[in-house]
């Protein structure tokens, strides 16, 4: 193990974006559509660089940058000259320095080891982690519903909008609804199903928006009556009571999915043995980057159960390929009127999560170059830089 290369400096940097159509709050927890806006987004991009030459790279698609970089940036200085291809030492090591705040900032870290890891190997992740296919199913999950006349403003538009993903190639449509109203989601639900049920997979995901186990239980209902493939986070626990769950299964026949909320491998292994949910929920940017989440597909496959990877990337689509028991690909947030503001614009080489991403079929490509198969435009993202920080 002497030739092992060593990790000599990580870098990060901070930049902006901005979508036609869509403003953030400043923090940049959340996103909405906005005709006419076009505000600024704060995203972070950070390299891993070992003494070989090698660089693992990973620019997170989606917001909350301010809070994520901070955490790894942290974090990173533990692994200042440590063996680089060592991924399990330090998801243990990370574990134990974050036990007490949470572990956010350990995904992103995790994530460019295994690029880093690919490209030493001059193999592509899915292919370390066993993969099994170079083509995944994907779904169109909508972002959250608004009141513009171009927008999700009515159960019309998402029944409509679930029509022209239908013409893209997509066989399956998740609705993410307004606030939780519960004649308002319902009506959408029927909408949508009137429209295409019974030639696509329709998923409900409300957000823990829903008040109450009882609105729940009513949405629940009318998941039941138009047989959907899933009801995700169904009421505002936070989608973590085991007894909540538990009862809302026993009041109706729709598969629940839950634990988005959930931020380590134990928990949620504990939810799924419980039988709250009927999937489990794996997010490698928030549950420990792929080997955290690598070991929740393989805890769900232990029980028999299913687990869906959560959000769209380079990183997602590497580690489903590896999962026998996962079956769409997030193709996350989309909207009939603005770009998909986690699909990043400084891809090279085609990769895309826009809307039209998918084939006839309605699936996605597992870019088979080593790493994970792409590459990042740094002129342009270090021309949109805010600040650079260098941990060595």
């Amino acid at each position: 193990m002497a030739d092992t290369p060593k990790i000599e400096r990580i870098e990060f940097t901070v930049f902006e974006i901005k979508v036609e159509n869509m403003t953030t709050d400043p923090a940049g927890f959340g996103i909405a559509y906005s005709p006419g806006r076009a505000d600024p987004q704060i995203r972070f991009g950070m390299r891993v660089y070992a003494d070989n030459g090698v660089v693992g790279e990973y620019v997170p698609g989606r917001g909350r940058a301010k809070v994520i970089k901070s955490a790894c940036e942290a974090l990173s200085h533990s692994l200042i000259g440590k063996p680089a291809l060592q991924r399990e030492r330090h998801y243990r090591v990370l574990r134990g320095m974050t036990k007490h705040i949470g572990e956010v900032g350990i995904g992103a870290l995790d994530i460019a080891l295994w690029d880093l890891a690919g490209k030493h190997y001059n193999a592509p992740v899915a292919e370390l982690l066993g993969g099994h296919r170079d083509r995944l199913p994907a779904y169109a999950s909508t972002i959250h519903g608004d009141r513009h006349p171009k927008g999700l403003s009515s159960p019309e538009a998402y029944a409509d909008f679930a029509e022209r993903c239908y013409e893209l190639g997509y066989r399956a449509y998740k609705m993410h609804g307004w606030s939780g109203n519960v004649a308002e989601e319902s009506e959408m639900i029927r909408a949508v199903t009137k429209r295409v049920g019974g030639k696509m997979a329709i998923m409900y995901d409300a957000s823990g928006q829903p008040k109450t186990l009882a609105d729940a239980i009513l949405i629940g209902k009318v998941c039941d009556e138009c047989d959907l493939y899933w009801l995700e986070d169904p009421y505002s626990d936070g989608g973590i009571s085991i007894h909540g769950h538990t009862t809302l299964k026993k009041n109706i026949n729709t598969p629940l999915l839950i634990t988005e909320f959930v931020r380590n491998l134990e928990t949620t292994t504990d939810i799924m043995v419980s039988g709250a949910t009927d999937f489990g929920r794996a997010d490698p940017d928030y549950d420990g980057g792929l080997t955290g989440c690598h070991k929740v597909a393989v805890a769900a496959e232990g029980l028999g159960m299913d687990v869906e990877i959560h959000s769209c990337g380079p990183a997602m689509r590497h580690l489903m390929a590896a999962c026998r028991n996962a079956n769409y690909y997030e193709v996350n947030l989309v909207h009939p009127d603005c770009p998909n503001a986690w699909s990043l614009p400084f891809y090279t080489g085609g990769y895309s999560d826009q809307l039209d991403c998918v084939d006839e079929d309605g699936c996605v490509r597992v870019p088979d170059g080593p790493g994970f198969g792409v590459g990042y435009d740094w002129n342009a993202i270090e021309r949109a830089a805010l600040e650079t920080t260098i941990i060595k």
